[in-house]
């Protein structure tokens, strides 16, 4: 029994089990008898007072500002990843997965502004603008081999550029009015993450140290807090202390010394010279690895299984019976909803089209029109980063409950309309290749 739950927690498609779980927990006990005590929970001060000065912040802040800032950090060391070695590090591999996340953006900002332009409201045209990635590639996980195993990397790297997008977006669109002395020294300690990149440091100890007071600075600038966690990530060297070839040979060493002390062994406990040439086995294990590929294991975890899901907990609860919700407000339910429904999906159709047919780029193999309609439509997932900028672009509780409403409903509606055109769409096509 315990194998099994082991085995189902450890699936690449738990992740987005686990964050709809956590939505759904979340709607249930706002609008159950213990509703109140949910919303005052977030609203709770933690922190350190001394005299008439209160260091922190409300609970809800320390998980949406403090917390998150971790997850963008694993999405910056994702991007810059990506962009060295993966499916963005040359132009041909990109540009299709580009061109269709900036359509994936563009398309649905256009549809929310045309219902909200002129409004109060207008300033949410971030909000259909992302992709949930979690939940999209659960879905394609899911679906397992009834879609073609391209179709995982189109949707990843799609989703890195759409990521990216949305950090560039919320760092210029959604920042309060900036400080220049607190931008100055963010600019001094970037400075000062540049030149610990360059000099060849290699402990993450270092970088994390700086980042800290980074994010502090950012903070006070009036930018998001989170563009720090990026900026960070950007500067966080990819060398390994240790080359593979070194390790090889350190390691080979090592081993056949311990295998010699072991024959000399009288009894089942190791030596000391055996506990010695473990823990040199150990320090050549950690140099191999990329401070990179290191820091983004490390979070890749607690990411999945605590912060996103307390984030969900925390923001997605609405109550819907005697809220605050304000009826006039549908211009807000179109523009999400629309903007993610069909803004998406048609964004990424008609610019990847546009893009094979100008000769810019090609499809990825294996990938036909049916199965490109059917990710953009998953790509309609919005979910964490839509939430996480309709907290950035509201300030009235009546434009948070029904945008986080609207995207709750427009993400659901979109994974069911694309696990179901995945199914149809790329199975038929599928089925006509073989046939052809």
């Amino acid at each position: 029994m315990f194998a099994m739950i082991k085995k189902f927690v450890q699936m690449e498609s738990f992740g987005g089990i686990l964050l709809f779980f956590s939505a759904l927990l979340a709607m249930v006990v706002a609008n159950s008898p213990i509703g109140h005590w949910y919303f005052d929970l977030w609203e709770q001060k933690l922190g350190f007072s001394y005299g008439d000065h209160f260091l922190g912040f409300s609970l809800r802040l320390w998980v949406n500002d403090v917390l998150m800032s971790f997850f963008f950090l694993m999405v910056g060391l994702e991007i810059k990843r990506e962009f060295l070695y993966g499916g963005l590090s040359g132009f041909k591999k990109a540009a299709f997965p580009a061109i269709a996340a900036l359509g994936g953006m563009i398309f649905p900002a256009i549809i929310y502004l045309a219902f909200n332009l002129g409004t109060s409201t207008a300033h949410g045209f971030g909000i259909p603008m992302a992709t949930d990635i979690a939940f999209a590639l659960g879905v394609v996980l899911l679906l397992g081999k009834r879609v073609p195993a391209s179709l995982k990397l189109f949707l990843v790297t799609l989703a890195v550029v759409d990521d990216l997008g949305a950090i560039v977006v919320i760092a210029i669109f959604y920042s309060s009015g900036i400080a220049s002395f607190w931008l100055l020294c963010s600019a001094f300690l970037v400075g000062i993450l540049v030149a610990l990149n360059y000099a060849g440091v290699r402990s993450l100890i270092p970088y994390l140290l700086v980042g800290v007071i980074l994010w502090f600075c950012v903070h006070e600038s009036g930018i998001h807090a989170t563009i720090s966690a990026v900026i960070l990530a950007f500067c966080i060297p990819t060398e390994p202390k240790m080359q593979t070839k070194n390790f090889t040979e350190k390691m080979e060493k090592e081993i056949k010394h311990f295998t010699h002390s072991d024959k000399e062994r009288a009894n089942i406990l190791l030596s000391d010279e055996q506990i010695h040439q473990i823990e040199k086995m150990k320090e050549a294990i950690s140099k191999v690895q990329s401070p990179l590929s290191k820091l983004e294991h490390f979070l890749h975890s607690y990411s999945t299984y605590l912060i996103m899901p307390l984030f969900a907990f925390a923001n997605a609860g609405v109550e819907i019976a005697g809220g605050s919700i304000d009826s006039t407000t549908s211009h807000i339910v179109y523009g999400v909803g629309l903007g993610l429904i069909i803004g998406k999906p048609i964004g990424i159709l008609v610019l990847t089209f546009l893009c094979e047919k100008l000769g810019i780029a090609s499809r990825p193999d294996h990938l036909s029109w049916g199965c490109i309609l059917g990710a953009g439509m998953l790509a309609g997932i919005g979910f964490t980063m839509s939430m996480f900028v309709t907290n950035l672009a509201f300030e009235s509780a009546s434009h948070i409950d029904i945008a986080k409403i609207s995207i709750l409903c427009s993400s659901l509606l979109a994974g069911i309309l694309g696990s179901l055109a995945l199914l149809f769409l790329c199975k038929k096509t599928n089925v006509l290749k073989s046939q052809a």
